[in-house]
């Protein structure tokens, strides 16, 4: 019997969507609505790739995230399969930012929508977008459960040593300044395949997830609770990324604006979007990094070297907050697909248990497989991740 649940992501000025089985994880239909509400006043472009697996590109007028939605609805008409809401299990929304509150997937009425809009001052670029997906969807669906699930929930588990900042006792009280780390869905979701792929129960497994794309984060798993995780108040700190710059001296601030006359708001604009890899070699797509460093440029090669580094500081680190290690899980679209990073990221580690086999890491394949030898103390895997089957997952759960 299956439980197709319609899954939504609403960004600042796109809207991704995809029809999903939650029992099976099966995608019938998924596509993205792009330059919604475009303030230059050009088209919107909507992208549907149907159940035969052709996509279907559109140009058309977009000044709303609900008229992105209608226009996904007509998609889901023209190119199939048809869309019938009332065979539909539930809709779940990703939402980036939960607080404290919320630490689990939960349904939605008017006050989680008050909570998400208290929230907004923790994650601005992305909860008021999220926000308007919510209200969009509870407009056009009113007879269907509503479900958000959020990034930062997963990590709403880690120790309350693991989360404090040792700043001033007002800004953790008053301002909310403490650890949220985020692509917890990401992380749950790998964790539990982790266990799955090593035939163990996850409560007795311990693993290190390291989701590695555009935006990259670290994560200790202990018996599918996380502990620790690298990313902080913001999706800043941690790993260097594809823009961002990941672990910096925060006093960068105030040397920046001694020596510059540089602002706050500007140092934060150019460690968000100028700095990572685009900032060391001037590209933030690893596909391009690596065409660089075939051709022999430095740079490019000293931001590979950075990357890696900080990955295999971060192993370090969670093996010792773990105590012990059952397996490391590669995942995102570098870790999945950049066997170069896997096999620097854990090079010199083999006294930990950590070994990566040549053979098995380069050789091709989608599905979650083990690279390491059969034999090896720590298993190191690469687990492609599924955000949208855990969401489809976490609204069957809450609606039953």
């Amino acid at each position: 019997m299956s439980s197709p649940v319609l899954v939504l992501n609403s960004g600042s000025s796109s809207l991704k969507y995809s029809l999903v089985d939650a029992e099976t994880g099966h995608v019938d239909a998924a596509g993205v609505a792009e330059r919604v509400a475009d303030p230059a006043g050009g088209p919107g472009i909507l992208t549907h790739t149907g159940p035969d697996g052709e996509r279907h590109r559109s140009e058309l007028e977009l000044p709303s995230h609900e008229a992105a939605l209608r226009a996904a609805l007509d998609a889901f008409d023209t190119h199939g399969p048809t869309l019938d809401p009332g065979a539909l299990t539930g809709v779940g929304h990703r939402v980036v930012h939960g607080g404290e509150r919320f630490t689990r997937p939960t349904l939605v009425d008017d006050d989680l929508l008050d909570a998400i809009e208290d929230l907004v001052a923790l994650a601005p670029l992305h909860n008021p977008a999220n926000l308007e997906g919510l209200r969009v969807a509870r407009r056009l669906f009113p007879q269907l459960p509503q479900v958000a699930v959020f990034d930062t929930a997963f990590h709403q588990t880690l120790p309350e040593h693991a989360y404090t900042y040792a700043v001033p006792r007002s800004w953790r009280e008053e301002h909310d300044v403490r650890r949220y780390g985020f692509h917890g869905t990401s992380h749950r979701f790998v964790a539990g395949e982790a266990a799955r792929l090593l035939g163990r129960p996850l409560e007795s497994v311990n693993t290190i997830v390291l989701h590695l794309g555009n935006g990259a984060s670290a994560s200790a798993v202990a018996g599918g609770r996380s502990v620790d995780t690298s990313m902080g108040m913001t999706p800043l700190e941690g790993l260097v990324m594809g823009t961002r710059s990941g672990d910096v001296d925060p006093a960068i601030h105030a040397h920046l604006n001694r020596s510059l006359g540089w602002s706050v708001e500007q140092v934060d604009a150019a460690l968000n979007r100028e700095s990572g890899l685009r900032g060391l070699a001037g590209v933030s797509d690893f596909r391009e990094l690596d065409r660089l460093r075939d051709a022999g440029d430095p740079h490019a090669d000293l931001a590979f070297q950075v990357y890696c580094y900080r990955i295999r500081k971060y192993v370090g680190a969670y093996y010792a907050v773990l105590g012990r290690l059952d397996a490391i899980a590669f995942t995102g679209g570098v870790g999945e697909k950049g066997p170069n990073v896997r096999e620097h990221a854990l090079a010199g580690l083999d006294r930990l248990g950590i070994l990566v086999d040549p053979e098995a890491n380069y050789a091709r394949g989608p599905a979650a497989r083990r690279i390491s030898p059969p034999d090896g103390e720590v298993a190191v895997l690469v687990v492609p991740t599924n955000e949208e089957w855990q969401i489809a997952r976490d609204v069957l759960d809450v609606v039953g």
